[in-house]
């Protein structure tokens, strides 16, 4: 998990560096559409990834202080939620955790003391509430932002070379047959 939130902290600054590096090469006023777009992506992404580095410290931080074991490891410490006291005297306890990447988040696993029909225990889950929910906002938005500004460059991009293209055309085609036409009338004339 440490190593994902190392990863993903080398991409953000590795994203920012070519963004600004995108956008202050030329200026951000005389860069065209296609280098704006693709600077912006970079800064986008860049920022969905920091994002995403530091929610996964801090599920890494409830990770480990959950796997401490020794005096006070049971129930888990970090599923000790306001009310658990409250919940553990009703007999819902907390038996178990998981991690979620995506969402990030650290869930606590209850089990109610009530049985259902066949003995199934019924038990539910609830998120501590350590990573905060723009950590996840941010994430999300900053990623579909930055992939939204790469679909724009791409589109600008080709746009610009189809416009390239059709002037080059037109610039052919026009002084091809004006030579052409030249040469036509030297020649009669000889």
């Amino acid at each position: 998990m440490l190593l994902f939130a190392v990863v993903a902290a080398v991409t953000a600054f590795a994203l920012c560096g070519y963004g600004c590096g995108a956008l202050a090469e030329r200026g951000v006023r005389r860069s065209g559409a296609p280098v704006l777009f693709r600077g912006l992506a970079a800064l986008c992404g860049s920022v969905a990834a920091a994002a995403y580095a530091w929610g996964l410290l801090i599920v890494a931080g409830a990770f480990m202080t959950a796997e401490d074991g020794g005096t006070d490891s049971a129930p888990v410490q970090s599923c000790r939620t306001p009310g658990w006291l409250e919940r553990a005297e009703q007999g819902v306890e907390i038996v178990d955790y998981t991690v979620s990447f995506i969402p990030l988040g650290f869930v606590c696993e209850t089990s109610h003391s009530g049985s259902r029909a066949g003995g199934v225990r019924d038990g539910g889950s609830y998120d501590n509430g350590d990573v905060p929910w723009y950590v996840n906002a941010a994430a999300l938005g900053f990623a579909l932002a930055g992939a939204g500004c790469a679909v724009s460059a791409g589109y600008a991009s080709e746009r610009a070379a189809r416009a390239a293209g059709a002037d080059g055309a037109a610039r052919a085609t026009g002084v091809g047959s004006g030579e052409a036409g030249a040469g036509a009338g030297q020649g009669e004339v000889q």
